[in-house]
């Protein structure tokens, strides 16, 4: 009797974590140096402003920490569980998302016009962080289970309803995160099934939803005049302290903890605009060496998509490149005024303790998916 009960908890358990021996420690290595990095340019970039306004020259730094150290702990936590039971769980994450963004509206924080915050005690955190983590696991699951219906035009609106109107609700008060949450799902949609026709519709769709949602919004049209006339635009003024940044770190930098434009010249110089303060720096050779880790980090999440046991599994990493991938190429494009200026952090590196959670939280999906891919057999044609 006993030697039963034990068979059936293990049996259970089994379910629940995985016992695969397999894990990607290539992806672990890029995942610890960018959070590394991070850690490093957060109390460079921002031990002035820790001093004036904290006086403590490490007060960001020590919570970027806190939040590191969590957000570790959550992504060992999920590689060790069955990223299927995510599809039992998903509902439950749509509701906690939805309660957010109606919290968020009621008794949101404004800061610099925007509403993205919500105070929960000592806990200040942005529910649009958790939202794109739960609209990549929902997107994945929906596009799993109910992929006969994407063969038509009305299936595909009908699937893509619920993820929709999060980003509606988002763009109200965040333009950029909707556009990373659009992206995600049409670039998830687009894997799944790869249908031309649909995808014009639906990027015209929300080109459309773009034009309204900046011209609307007058703070919004502002940042377009900015971004083509930096020089004599009313908010001009972060971007071209941000290319003077950029500039005069040359080919090797000023050398760390060199900067000069950090010390009150760039507003969110450690969080949105950090990335200027790693050019002023580390020169280009610096800037060009954290793009080069994006770059092989992004392949290696795909490997692991190729190899992913099943279609769940495959799409969860296509949403976590689509959000990483995106989400850094318009934070250099800000800093570098190749696009117009957007509230979105560097991935790992910007100070954010939410961001940091959830971004290392999805990285356990990915390493959980990881570690279910079967391991190659000598003599076995792979196709």
């Amino acid at each position: 009797m006993a030697e039963e009960v034990r068979r059936k908890k293990n049996k259970k358990s089994k379910i629940i974590l995985i016992s695969g021996t397999y894990f990607d420690y290539p992806l672990l290595f890029l995942v610890i140096f960018l959070v590394g990095v991070g850690l490093l340019m957060v109390y460079s970039s921002s031990f002035y402003e820790g001093r004036i306004k904290h006086d403590n020259s490490s007060y960001f730094f020590t919570r970027q920490l806190i939040f590191a150290m969590m957000g570790f702990t959550a992504l060992l936590i999920v590689s060790v569980v069955r990223y299927q039971i995510l599809q039992k769980l998903v509902y439950v994450g749509l509701i906690m998302g939805a309660a957010f963004m109606i919290l968020l509206k009621v008794k949101g924080i404004d800061k610099n016009g925007s509403t993205r915050w919500l105070q929960v005690g000592p806990i200040r955190f942005q529910p649009s962080e958790f939202v794109k983590l739960v609209l990549i696991v929902y997107v994945a699951y929906i596009l799993t289970r109910y992929s006969g219906e994407l063969k038509t035009l009305k299936g595909t609106i009908k699937i893509l309803f619920i993820p929709a109107v999060f980003v509606v609700l988002i763009a109200i008060e965040n333009l950029s995160t909707a556009i990373i949450c659009f992206i995600i799902i049409v670039a998830m949609w687009f894997v799944a099934t790869p249908r031309w026709f649909y995808a014009l519709v639906l990027g015209g769709l929300g080109l459309i939803g773009l034009v309204g949602s900046v011209f609307l919004v007058g703070y919004r049209s502002s940042r377009i005049d900015a971004w083509l006339h930096p020089e004599t635009a009313k908010n001009g003024y972060q971007v071209m302290q941000s290319l003077y940044a950029v500039g005069s770190g040359g080919l090797f930098g000023r050398g760390l903890g060199g900067s000069i434009q950090k010390m009150g010249a760039v507003p969110e110089a450690y969080n949105d605009m950090i990335f200027s303060i790693i050019c002023e720096e580390l020169g280009i050779v610096g800037a060009v060496a954290i793009i080069i880790v994006f770059i092989m980090f992004i392949w290696r999440i795909k490997f692991i998509a190729e190899g992913a046991p099943d279609r769940f599994g495959a799409l969860l990493c296509v949403g976590v490149i689509a959000h990483i991938g995106f989400q850094v190429f318009v934070n250099i494009g800000v800093v570098t005024n190749t696009i117009p200026n957007t509230g979105v952090t560097l991935p790992f590196i910007s100070y954010g303790g939410t961001s940091l959670m959830m971004l290392l939280a999805e990285m356990g999906m990915i390493f959980s998916v990881s570690r279910q891919i079967k391991p190659y057999k000598p003599g076995r044609i792979e196709r």
